[in-house]
């Protein structure tokens, strides 16, 4: 089950609402999450459920030898801590990777098979929920979080529905406190389900869209095999996968929202970043930050010297690629970041500084692109064909009839979203929300209209006219995009096959 799905907001997500708001007390509140989570995650493979509550027992029943040993005996603690580490990665390792390193001993020793597992499935959102259980597991050793002693709350953790197929990626400490002591309200609610129309408006609307149009680039007859080609695949896949990826993470955020949580942020207009580290400080902020806690800090993080920084970047990156799958182009992706950084932090950023900021945004934007190719390509070859189309290299020619066709029909997507990869409308509309309409006559030093210092609509009528229009807004694009999810199919997301 997807949330850009008919079944989903019509049956799923109303149901679910409805048995929460109308049991009273906390903790059944939690026991309904828990269970529509579950069979929100079951809805596909029920036999991965199995998996997941192992995953949750196990954890729990750890944590509560993590927690008693960590003031007495620090070293029984951390061996604990080991213990739920391994249990969990075992799991991850298993089931996502497994078959790929066995494929690759049998080309390394000629084997033609045995080693690998027919049929091993990988269980959906394994490596998310995965990193939360080892989120609690290091907190508590850490004495960043306090024990759960609640199975029920526990398990509402790690399978909370909104965010446990695609992120964002909750750290434990972050949400330990709502788990039995968050407040529902109109307001948030409201405010949710704004967040969920947007998400979703963006990746049925625009990210379905963009992917549509790249899938015909990459493979119709005579499209890929031009230079204008090539940057449309870049640049399709550039769009479609912030606005599907964003856009998942928006309604993660409003659905939290409708049931009291509130997640941290998950994307912050990456393409505006004028280096590669900035873009990876915007860019799926839940995931940056858990290896920063986890990983790069651990390791000694920038504190030991230069050299060992730069150790710790690689190690970080090459795992960040490994961990968004079983294949050699997303290794290679996530060196290819680290080479990347690894030169910003030793000397390309201090030359990059001296550029203006239109040649510093053209050059993150166009590594940024590279990087997708890399990403989007599993064919290592075809993603290299690619990569040399851009320049010409390989090519029939610059562009076709068919291709400037398809282009124009393309353009006025393609000119939303990138107005969309912006913080322009969001400004625009919060600048006419925040005008005192009323002051008639009164502008400020700069000769512009006087702000209202609340933030809020102005109580006046046009204060009501513009929280009509948003009203009426997203109205509309929930009605446009259900419109669209009834003319088609399916519409996965793309982060579910991690």
């Amino acid at each position: 089950m997807v949330f850009s799905s008919l079944i989903f907001i019509f049956f799923f997500l109303n149901l679910t609402l409805g048995l929460y708001y109308m049991i009273p007390k906390r903790i059944w509140r939690n026991c309904v999450l828990f269970v529509m989570s579950l069979i929100f995650y079951g809805w596909g493979e029920p036999v991965y459920i199995l998996v997941m509550i192992f995953s949750v027992t196990s954890a729990f029943l750890l944590g509560f030898f993590i927690s008693k040993y960590r003031e007495s005996n620090i070293k029984l603690s951390r061996l604990f801590l080991i213990i739920s580490v391994c249990v969990s990665l075992a799991l991850l390792f298993f089931f996502k990777y497994f078959n790929f390193v066995a494929e690759n001993l049998m080309l390394l020793t000629g084997q033609n098979g045995g080693l690998v597992i027919e049929g091993l499935k990988l269980p959906i959102g394994i490596s998310f929920y995965t990193f939360q259980i080892m989120s609690y597991s290091i907190d508590l050793y850490r004495g960043d979080a306090n024990l759960q002693k609640n199975y029920v709350s526990f398990g509402t953790y790690v399978t909370l529905f909104p965010q446990l197929i695609a992120g964002p990626i909750v750290r434990y400490k972050d949400v330990d406190a709502q788990l039995n002591g968050r407040t529902e309200s109109v307001a948030l609610f409201a405010s949710g389900v704004r967040r969920f129309i947007t998400g979703m408006s963006k990746k049925v609307l625009i990210g379905d869209g963009a992917a549509a149009v790249y899938e015909y680039f990459k493979s119709a007859s005579g499209v890929s095999n031009t230079v204008a080609g090539a940057w449309m695949i870049m640049l399709c896949f550039t769009i479609h996968i912030y606005y599907d990826f964003s856009g998942y993470s928006d309604m993660a955020i409003g659905l939290g929202r409708m049931f009291g949580f509130r997640f941290l942020e998950n994307f912050d207009y990456p393409y505006i970043s004028t280096t590669i580290s900035e873009f990876w400080r915007r860019w799926h902020i839940s995931l940056g930050t858990w290896f920063r806690e986890y990983v790069y800090i651990p390791l000694g993080g920038n504190r030991n010297g230069k050299l060992k920084q730069l150790r710790n970047l690689a190690i970080v990156w090459l795992l960040t690629g490994f961990w968004h799958g079983a294949n050699w182009n997303y290794i290679i992706w996530g060196v290819y970041y680290g080479i990347i950084l690894i030169a910003e932090k030793m000397f390309l950023g201090a030359l990059i500084e001296k550029l203006p900021r239109i040649l510093r945004h053209v050059y993150t934007l166009f590594l940024v692109g590279v990087g997708w190719i890399i990403f989007s390509f599993t064919d290592a070859g075809a993603g290299f064909d690619c990569f040399r189309a851009l320049f010409g290299s390989g090519c029939d020619s610059f562009t076709t009839a068919t291709v400037t066709y398809q282009i124009l029909r393309a353009l006025p997507l393609m000119i939303v979203a990138i107005l969309g990869c912006t913080p322009l409308p969001k400004k625009l509309w919060d600048r006419l929300c925040t005008v005192d309409w009323t002051a008639e006559g009164k502008l400020d030093s700069r000769g512009k209209p006087v702000e209202r210092s609340d933030g809020g609509c102005p109580s006046s009528a046009a204060g009501w006219v513009f929280s009509g229009i948003g009203t009426a807004g997203s109205l509309f694009l929930f009605v446009l995009s259900v419109a669209y999810l009834v003319n088609s199919s399916f519409s996965p997301f793309l982060y579910f096959i991690f």
